[in-house]
């Protein structure tokens, strides 16, 4: 079970060059949703967002982009921002430094075909990557990271008992992640609204990274 927590300030520490939290500029938070665009889901999270006025930074999968294109295309449309996951959602310390920089390359050149995008946000996926990976992509990236992650992938938490442990967890400059993807599909419909809904009641505005 992965329950959600903040990520502590001595992990942030040891990895200086990545980004863990946003500006802490008053009552501000930072949404972002991985793994995506995924049709049923991600739609579904952009009419949530919609309804209060709430932007994003989307973290996608190059391949999620090839098949869905025009998912892809709304979340631009509707102001939100888009970051790279790389292409298949590689495990980077299951993945040689060569194919998985050749991977990110492949998520960038998706975007810019299909999208005419180019983005200078990376997520690895898991959080997980080899300190030569790290070095070679922040070069040309910024690595984005979090301080809050909610959990919302795993089933075995009652959404309410997820609720309970984020909404304490949301302050000033956090970055917060969900997915949009098929594993909490179901699930991210019975947290999202409320979290949102949380969040615009105790005046959080919502910035992009």
């Amino acid at each position: 079970m992965m329950r959600p927590h903040q990520v502590p300030r001595w992990v942030q520490r040891i990895f200086p060059k990545r980004t863990w939290e946003g500006p802490d500029e008053p009552r501000q938070v930072f949404l972002t949703f991985d793994d995506g665009p995924v049709p049923g889901i991600t739609d579904f999270v952009l009419t949530e967002l919609a309804k209060r006025d709430q932007k994003a930074t989307f973290f996608v999968v190059g391949d999620n982009v090839n098949k869905h294109p025009a998912l892809a295309k709304e979340v631009l449309s509707e102001g939100h921002q888009l970051g790279n996951h790389t292409y298949h959602h590689l495990h980077g310390f299951k993945t040689s430094t060569d194919s998985y920089v050749k991977n990110v390359v492949l998520c960038d050149q998706i975007l810019g075909q299909k999208l005419g995008l180019m983005t200078p946000l990376f997520r690895p996926p898991y959080g997980l990557l080899t300190p030569r990976q790290a070095k070679i992509l922040s070069e040309q990236k910024q690595l984005v990271m979090w301080s809050v992650l909610t959990g919302d992938y795993d089933r075995s938490i009652a959404p309410n008992t997820l609720l309970k442990a984020v909404k304490p967890m949301t302050s000033p400059g956090k970055i917060i992640v969900f997915h949009d993807q098929e594993k909490t599909d179901g699930h991210l419909q019975k947290i999202l609204p409320d979290y949102l809904s949380f969040i615009k009641d105790n005046g959080f505005t919502t910035g992009l990274l």
